[in-house]
């Protein structure tokens, strides 16, 4: 009987839109041929116009749902999206810690593409504490590195700062997302920051907004450590990923945010 092979778990929220969440993970998995497991930390009712409700499950069938998947499984990465509140983070990272996971790819989910809220101010504190250094990768975009910073970011230099601070705060690497540093004009330029220093990741912009990029680059980086790949090298073939998931991005909606083509990307 051939060994197991290697599977990814996401651990957080799940989008009942499609494009987003738990379902843009599994569908990255998926195109990257890794098995994915999913453990639902938040229920969410939205589309591709916003957010109207989101319900957290209790704490115990949470870690249900992780010792379940570590019990029966060989978890090469976890990828953590959505944890809503500061109870879900204290489960997740008591999980983490009992088991132990080889990577852990924090994408610090805290507002919605529609600006929706989705962190409560109570659990900030509880991430950066608890989570921050238990990730061998966070990947903020903007917003959300000022949020875990506490000050604004508004040129390259004070990305490169940022990425310096983050560092501090404990997790192995960062990869900083500069989509919205919108004065780079036809480039987006994301930061990959670790012990080694500073290295860039570019990108031409394209001109869609876009939902679930967040998601998908972040359980891109955990497919690609799954299948061996070093964490710099993971990280630029997630970029390329999303870069071209969002060349194909299509409107299943009536909001004029685009989902991410997945099955196009893998070709």
């Amino acid at each position: 009987m051939p060994d197991r092979i290697v599977s990814a778990l996401t651990i957080a929220g799940s989008d009942s839109g499609g494009g987003a969440g738990i379902q843009a993970d599994l569908k990255t998995f998926a195109a990257h041929r890794v098995h994915g497991l999913s453990a639902i930390a938040a229920l969410t009712a939205q589309h591709t116009r916003g957010v109207s409700a989101v319900h957290a499950p209790p704490t115990d069938f949470l870690r249900a749902q992780i010792d379940a998947c570590f019990d029966d499984f060989r978890i090469a990465a976890v990828k953590l999206g959505m944890l809503a509140n500061a109870g879900i983070i204290a489960t997740v990272s008591e999980a983490l810690r009992a088991h132990a996971p080889p990577q852990v790819v924090l994408d610090p989910v805290m507002v919605a593409t529609s600006g929706a809220r989705l962190l409560e101010d109570a659990a900030l504190d509880t991430l950066k504490r608890d989570l921050l250094p238990l990730a061998s990768l966070v990947t903020p975009n903007l917003p959300e590195a000022e949020l875990l910073l506490g000050r604004r970011i508004s040129d390259h230099a004070e990305m490169r700062a940022a990425c310096r601070d983050l560092l501090a705060a404990g997790p192995g690497a960062v990869l900083l997302k500069g989509g919205h540093l919108e004065d780079d004009g036809d480039v987006v330029i994301d930061l990959f920051a670790d012990a080694g220093g500073v290295r860039e990741l570019a990108h031409a912009r394209l001109p869609h907004s876009a939902h679930g990029t967040g998601c998908t680059l972040a359980s891109a980086v955990a497919a690609n450590l799954c299948l061996g790949l070093a964490l710099y090298e993971a990280c630029a073939a997630a970029t390329d990923y999303v870069h071209r998931a969002l060349r194909g991005g299509y409107r299943p909606g009536r909001g004029e945010v685009r989902v991410l083509d997945h099955i196009g990307a893998a070709q």
